[in-house]
């Protein structure tokens, strides 16, 4: 280790232990910060909570955690390219709090703020802000733990309910470019969830593609600054995996 920049993925991630929660960046397979994911589940690291857009796919980014038995609670957006995802669930083995994209976008940034809570109109009058939702099933179907109740205020006469910030042990991100300071640059929709991800985390790891010295990235275009990141790993260009592929044969006269 030099700095903030670590020689593998295997000593970045060598103190997560059992029952430390992590958000993750990326949407879909889109920015994963996948090398450190591999890394994960190449320690014994189990009973994860999950902070995440979504959960990976079967055999890749989360999903590879997930199928070893590794993440005990998963907070989500989106879960329906996995099916382990939705097998570990309904069978009892796996705590789920489904939440809306953008609430959980603003959880994670306003943990990173330091904002402990926020009002927002999503999911007034429906099981999100008047709970019981099912959290978690027993084996036989029924429900074990069930989303609770959350506060609700009229400002404007309009309802909004209170959400809670996101602070994780850890963070991992996928970012294009960083500098050994750990400032970021993200590529394209890689921006979505990375920097927000990175913010709410202890200790943010960032995977990076191209690792340059301090002052060759322009200021004007870092994404997130290096205050948020406590370590780097130079991992090189990622294997873009496409989440689902699409062929058409074309129109025929």
């Amino acid at each position: 280790m030099t700095g903030k920049t670590y020689a593998s993925t295997a000593e970045a991630v060598a103190d997560i232990g059992r029952g430390a929660t992590i958000a993750v960046g990326g949407f879909g397979l889109c920015g994963i910060p996948d090398a450190l994911i591999e890394a994960i589940a190449n320690t014994d690291a189990t009973e994860l909570e999950v902070f995440s857009n979504n959960c990976g796919v079967d055999g890749y980014g989360l999903g590879i955690l997930l199928t070893a038995g590794r993440i005990r609670r998963v907070t989500a957006s989106y879960v329906g390219e996995n099916k382990e995802f939705a097998r570990q669930y309904l069978a009892g083995e796996l705590e789920v709090e489904l939440t809306p994209q953008g609430t959980l976008a603003e959880r994670l940034r306003a943990g990173g703020n330091g904002i402990p809570a926020f009002f927002t109109p999503a999911g007034v009058g429906s099981p999100i802000a008047d709970g019981g939702m099912p959290w978690r099933y027993n084996t036989d179907g029924s429900i074990s733990i069930a989303s609770p109740p959350k506060e609700t205020r009229v400002f404007g006469n309009k309802r909004y309910v209170l959400e809670e910030s996101i602070n994780a042990d850890f963070a991992l991100v996928h970012a294009h470019t960083g500098d050994t300071a750990g400032d970021l640059v993200f590529d394209k929709t890689a921006m979505n969830f990375n920097p927000l991800a990175a913010m709410a985390g202890k200790i943010t790891i960032a995977q990076v593609e191209n690792l340059v010295e301090p002052g060759e990235i322009d200021p004007a275009q870092v994404h997130l600054p290096g205050v948020f990141v406590q370590r780097l790993v130079h991992t090189g260009p990622q294997d873009k995996r496409i989440e689902k592929r699409t062929i058409s044969s074309g129109v025929r006269a």
